[in-house]
């Protein structure tokens, strides 16, 4: 389906500096759930569980030739999750590949250490970076220490890419495209009518279990104040959700990125890139993952 309007780069409130970090982090929790919950019945399965069977089923057993850099983490958002349903569902092709699995690396401007340490403490095959890692000059001894193991280097974009203006895209691909293997787009939004409703439910449903994750999850009684009282809380996930579906790139635009982006080598280096995409349901009729997958030819 076409875009209803042409890409707009709105601002976020969830990115503003003057944000408070309680709030942010309450947003962060709530996407993350967004990724990560499976309901019954009325979900296939959960966005992440979704992205783990793209990676699996696009990358075949080159799987295990990668490791997958979460460049836009945030408090660790759907990649521990991705990383869970990954390698639980493929099959190790050899001892080697069965005793280390596949690698995943959690990677952030904004480092969120105390969270990133749970979530690598529940499993061996989930690290990451303490320090700011700029997706647009990735350290050279970040991808290196893998490429050195013989590893390929594919970097993660999990509900992220859209946050980039143009200039910052092409900066981040034409790092990418120097530097690693291959690169996914996740996004649960786009610019469609369909795209553009997520948002709103994702706000009633929030309005529905935000007793439970208060309460039961989080601890934090102050979640209602700030759900139902003064109701920031789902006034900025749903308002972000629609400036998000704004600010996501087809396709087709970010293939034109990709080819616009000054790296080195110029159209030739390009055009060793295959981009695939498409979308994928989780839940009938409106939850679905649009993806973009791209990867080096062999």
């Amino acid at each position: 389906m076409a875009p209803l309007l042409p890409r707009i780069h709105l601002f976020e409130i969830d990115d503003q500096p003057w944000f408070p970090p309680w709030f942010r982090s309450k947003v962060q929790a709530a996407l993350t759930l967004a990724w990560t919950t499976h309901i019954p019945f009325l979900q296939a399965r959960s966005p992440a569980q979704t992205v783990a069977n793209l990676l699996s089923d696009t990358l075949g057993q080159a799987v295990f030739d990668h490791v997958f850099i979460d460049f836009c983490a945030g408090g660790g958002g759907p990649t521990p999750s991705i990383e869970r349903h990954l390698n639980a569902s493929l099959p190790p092709s050899s001892q080697q590949n069965e005793k280390e699995g596949v690698q995943f690396v959690l990677t952030d401007l904004h480092p969120h250490v105390p969270d990133w340490e749970k979530a690598a403490a529940e499993s061996s095959r989930l690290s990451y970076v303490s320090d700011p890692v700029d997706a647009a000059n990735a350290p050279a001894d970040l991808v290196g220490q893998y490429k050195d193991k013989g590893k390929k280097v594919f970097r993660l974009f999990n509900l992220a890419f859209h946050h980039f203006d143009d200039p910052l895209a092409r900066d981040i691909l034409k790092n990418t495209v120097e530097t690693s293997d291959g690169f996914g787009i996740f996004e649960l939004q786009d610019r469609t009518l369909p795209g553009l409703l997520p948002p709103i439910l994702f706000g009633i449903g929030i309005l529905l279990l935000a007793p439970y994750y208060a309460l039961c999850v989080w601890h934090s009684p102050w979640t209602l104040v700030f759900t139902y009282l003064i109701p920031v809380l789902p006034f900025v996930l749903v308002g972000d959700g629609i400036v998000s579906a704004l600010r996501t790139r087809t396709p087709e635009e970010v293939a034109h990125l990709l080819r616009t982006c000054g790296a080195e080598g110029g159209p030739a280096e390009i055009e060793k890139w295959e981009l695939k995409s498409g979308n994928k349901s989780f839940m009938w009729p409106l939850g679905k993952v649009n993806w973009i997958i791209a990867t080096r030819k062999r």
